[in-house]
């Protein structure tokens, strides 16, 4: 059974069949794959839970049955030996649509769905991220390495945190490194790296950095790191937080300096993360609000790009948008002054829309927030 070049048949004709789809020498390697189970039995069957005990045992049998078998990201492949028809989905192929060998690093992904390792596709260059120069600059030495990683040596830039205001574009400056470089970057949130168990967390972030490490040159983008790495006298709040943050030091420890590998910790409270943690960073970079010219220039890239018309001075704007971030802008000016101007069926969004958002914004602000807030 065949379904979007899903293997169900370990015969040699189909070996062959499935290694004709590619060139020649396009070895994976590495390929991360996620238990699925039985999907097309549906609840007919139980659906085991795969745990490994024994990483290496693990890729010696999945290399022995899947050898040949081309691997493309979004598709499954099929056990036949201890489990048959049990199926994995290939969460990752680097390279995409490449065939298994006896080198390929296979490993079994066990992070929980909200934290699948994923491709990010995005269009964002750096470019795009209006301000946070310094945060730019060390974006561009990153690229540097990651094109070069053996030039730097053991100067590389292995460990970077950003931190600033929400919506100052954190996110989006290292979705635009992984764009314009095409290398993987592997994001997250920390709040999905804590298990329900001892041991959960732990080995979710071993596994993490095994998958980066094997396809490298690659990003690791923890963000909320504060989640998970947080001071040692809030641990006692979280359940296995402190596992969590001795596997975190190990793990950036242990970058090799000509791996090609970046991590980059991303929060809105440093001052909650554990010393340890903290110090094992090599910059912080700060994301600071826009200043006035940014504020300008951000107005005049979403306005471009807003289904109606916005007749209200562009100076006035700037003006009334002081103290927002970029997504401040967007989301809780722009957004609800053309949604206010679309509920009432007029063609252009007008300086009473503009007051209307603001005064919305500002409530928001003065509410009194939740003691979790």
């Amino acid at each position: 059974m065949k379904l979007n070049n899903i293997v169900a048949d370990t015969s040699v004709s189909d070996k062959k069949t499935s290694t004709n789809l590619i060139e020649p020498g396009r070895e994976a390697k590495v390929v991360v794959l996620q238990s699925v189970g039985y999907p097309f039995l549906c609840n007919l069957v139980e659906n085991p839970k795969i745990e490994i005990s024994n990483k290496e045992l693990f890729e010696l049998y999945a290399r022995e049955q899947w050898e040949d078998y081309v691997v493309k990201e979004g598709s499954y492949i099929f056990d036949q030996k201890l489990l048959p028809d049990y199926a994995f989905k290939i969460v990752k192929a680097h390279p995409d649509n490449s065939k298994i060998t006896d080198k390929t690093s296979i490993i079994l992904m066990e992070l929980e769905e909200s934290s699948e390792v994923k491709k990010v596709q995005s269009s964002v260059k750096m470019a795009d991220v209006i301000g946070q120069e310094r945060a730019k600059t060390k974006c561009k030495i990153i690229m540097k390495y990651l094109k070069e990683p053996e030039k730097f040596g053991e100067w590389a830039p292995r460990n970077v945190l950003f931190h600033g205001t929400p919506g100052t574009g954190k996110t989006m400056l290292a979705k635009s490194l992984s764009n314009e470089l095409q290398v993987p970057l592997f994001l997250v949130k920390a709040t999905s790296l804590i298990g329900e168990h001892v041991g959960d967390g732990s080995r979710q972030i071993h596994e993490l950095f095994d998958a980066a490490s094997a396809c490298a040159p690659a990003v690791i983008f923890i963000d909320e790191i504060d989640a998970v790495g947080l001071d040692r006298k809030y641990q006692s709040l979280r359940g296995d937080v402190s596992e969590v943050v001795n596997a975190l030091l190990t793990e950036m420890d242990g970058i090799d300096y000509n791996k090609g590998v970046v991590t980059i910790g991303a929060t809105n409270n440093p001052h909650l993360l554990d010393f340890a943690i903290r110090s094992r960073f090599e910059e912080e970079i700060e994301f600071v609000l826009p200043e006035e010219n940014e504020r300008k220039e951000i107005l005049e890239l979403y306005i471009k790009s807003m289904p109606l018309p916005v007749e209200a001075d562009i100076k006035k704007l700037t003006a009334a948008s002081k103290g927002m971030s970029g997504r401040d802008i967007k989301d809780k000016l722009l957004k609800v002054a053309l949604h206010k101007a679309i509920s009432e069926d007029r063609e252009t969004v007008t300086w009473d829309d503009v007051e209307y958002s603001l005064k919305q914004h500002k409530k928001e602000k003065n509410e009194p927030k939740g003691m979790f807030a």
